[in-house]
């Protein structure tokens, strides 16, 4: 993709005006500030910031540009969720009903878990650190998959406990799978990606690189997004303007007001991954940073553990991605110091 993509992107969005797109200067601090990230690890890091549809700037570090496509990690499960909120906008699925009713495999307790809890990670179904979606084969369906979560028993009783990770991701995609006749990977195109201009983003698993996406049939749905970070940046624009699309609305603003309500207030948060471990509060499929006393949240984000930061913040109207393959815990404080950065530059700018 050529560096223009970006705006390219944002024009089909409808939220830059022909013309208009200025980069302004970046933090002056900004720059060595990523570079710490290279020290930890990583080869190379993107920053791209955008506000109210408009890139603001672009800074790319070591080995780092437009055609880098990398793993995403848990950024991808902000895709999942948009993907599955279309589901639930057509009203083939609802956040609330039991999942037994549709994939009666699913029984006793288990039959009484909802697409809210297994969005929100409050199924039960146990956490990240039983890999067990990720050790899946990605050679079977959605459907099989769901029918393998299914085979084991809960760990917590619905609702009450979040678990940061673990399986419940495949079974909403079993679940939007049944209610659509259509293959995850290929909804996604026609309602995400395609829409978008995203052409490099495809679906596998993390732990299965080499994979062609032509023969998953079981996309890790947590985590196995590959992309660039233009791509994620236009999809990121889609988010921040609640829905809107190039060519129309591709998510409702009620989709985004459940979104980015924590779903997790009266839940024992009782495992976060490393690098989140601050993260107090969770919504349906990213975190909320930031919340009001009504639960709404200010600032969102879907870091993944490979070091791919997005974010925005709903408060300024700013956001962005820092876009890099390392390991979170070791480049979290080094990535949230620069998002400081730029929203403290960006409030001295908006000052009188």
């Amino acid at each position: 993709m050529a560096r223009s993509g970006l705006l390219r992107a944002a024009l089909l969005l409808g939220l830059l005006a022909a013309g208009s797109a200025r980069a302004e200067a970046a933090p002056p601090d900004l720059r060595a500030q990523l570079e710490k990230v290279l020290a930890e690890g990583a080869s190379g890091v993107s920053a791209l910031v955008m506000k109210d549809g408009r890139l603001l700037y672009r800074v790319d570090v070591g080995d780092a540009g437009p055609d880098v496509r990398l793993p995403i990690a848990s950024a991808s499960k902000w895709m999942t969720a948009a993907l599955i909120m279309t589901v639930v906008d057509e009203g083939k699925l609802s956040l609330d009903e039991p999942i037994g009713r549709r994939l009666p495999q699913f029984t006793g307790a288990a039959g009484q878990i909802t697409l809210r809890q297994l969005m929100s990670f409050t199924a039960g179904q146990g956490s990240l650190e039983g890999f067990v979606d990720l050790r899946q084969d990605p050679h079977i369906t959605l459907a099989q998959a769901a029918d393998e979560i299914a085979a084991r028993p809960l760990e917590d009783p619905p609702g009450a406990t979040f678990r940061y990770g673990g399986p419940s991701l495949q079974v909403a995609g079993a679940l939007v799978e049944q209610a659509t006749g259509q293959r995850w990977a290929d909804l996604f195109a026609a309602r995400i990606a395609g829409p978008l201009g995203m052409s490099h983003t495809y679906w596998g698993n993390p732990l299965r690189p080499g994979l062609s996406p032509s023969e998953v049939l079981n996309p890790n749905l947590q985590a196995g997004v590959y992309t660039t970070a233009d791509e994620y940046a236009a999809f990121l624009s889609m988010l921040a303007a609640r829905g809107m699309g190039p060519k129309g609305r591709i998510l409702s603003e009620a989709a985004f007001d459940q979104m980015e309500t924590v779903q997790t207030g009266k839940a024992v948060m009782a495992y976060r991954p490393p690098g989140a471990a601050g993260l107090q509060a969770y919504g349906l499929g990213n975190w909320c940073e930031t919340f009001d006393a009504k639960g709404r949240c200010g600032m969102v984000s879907s870091p993944g553990a490979f070091g791919t930061y997005p974010w925005i913040d709903r408060d300024r109207g700013i956001y962005g991605v820092f876009f890099l393959r390392s390991r979170l815990p070791l480049v979290v404080k080094d990535l949230t110091e620069a998002r400081r950065m730029i929203l403290a530059a960006d409030r001295a700018g908006a000052a009188p």
